[in-house]
């Protein structure tokens, strides 16, 4: 009669911890491997400060000498609006495409830590449109005064309101970026992930006006109303209607959008199944 030897017991084989850092390098990869976005983050860099440019030149036709820093010469709300757009869509791909591809089950098996995933997509996003923000708003300046300049009209960085200006649409990128992420894993659907980032970015402001204190206060937690009120270099009419918004109630909507997505992403996938 043969017997067999007992087999022994095995360890199951566990690799090291995966850390933050890793986690920020995987996204990276996956961020830089789509082929369309160096390529949408050049032509929106080149389609904002070109309208910079364009609405420097209609204005400065009718400016001659030294005169006052014009906000919207150097940050059309047009060029900017598109800004709003693209960030908002690109940051919600980070997320959506690995929906749609299915890359997302990997990713969860791989990292069971779900929440530290979100964390890391939305730091490396953050980073980049903060660069790209950086890029488009110095250029959106430099550009403006270098058409002013030339008419005697320009204003150094010094300016009252300049530089105010300049930070508050560098950073309308990241911003609006995080929204579409936080939009992207709260939705999981391309489609109704850009129709929510347009809606909310765009078309949801204009519908509350200021007459009113409600609607003006539902208007003021806008991110687009925060930009332009961060970005005008004039104070309220003291007599006008309307409940005019703060420069320090903008930096908070400016700070709050994104936290409140991010959180609330986090939250969302850390109780639910893929």
């Amino acid at each position: 009669m043969t017997t067999l030897a007992p087999v022994p017991p095995t360890t199951p084989v566990t690799g090291p911890p995966t850390r933050f850092r890793d986690l920020l390098a995987s996204e990276w990869i996956k961020m830089r491997s789509l082929r369309s976005t160096p390529w949408t983050i050049a032509l929106t860099i080149v389609f904002v400060i070109g309208s910079s440019a364009v609405a420097t030149l209609a204005d400065s036709a009718a400016r001659s000498g030294p005169a006052d820093f014009l906000p919207y010469d150097a940050y059309p709300p047009a060029g900017y609006w598109t800004l709003m757009l693209v960030a908002g869509s690109i940051g919600a791909l980070t997320v959506v495409s690995e929906y749609s591809s299915g890359l997302i089950r990997t990713t969860t098996v791989a990292v069971p830590a779900r929440g530290s995933v979100v964390l890391a997509k939305a730091a490396v996003t953050a980073t980049l449109w903060t660069a790209v923000g950086a890029v488009i708003s110095t250029g959106s300046f430099l550009v403006s005064q270098a058409v002013l300049s030339g008419r005697h009209s320009g204003v150094p960085l010094t300016h009252p309101g300049v530089f105010r200006a300049l930070v508050a649409s560098a950073l309308l990128a990241p911003v609006c970026a995080l929204i579409g992420l936080g939009l992207g894993v709260l939705l999981r659907h391309s489609a109704a992930t850009m129709l929510a980032c347009v809606f909310t970015l765009l078309m949801l402001p204009p519908m509350f006006t200021e007459n009113d204190r409600w609607s003006a206060a539902v208007n003021h937690a806008m991110v687009s109303t925060a930009w332009k009120r961060l970005v005008q270099n004039w104070d309220p009419d003291p007599g006008s209607l309307g409940h005019a918004a703060t420069v320090p109630g903008s930096w908070i909507v400016y700070a709050l959008w994104p936290l409140l997505a991010v959180a609330l992403a986090v939250l969302v996938v850390r109780h639910r199944d893929v």
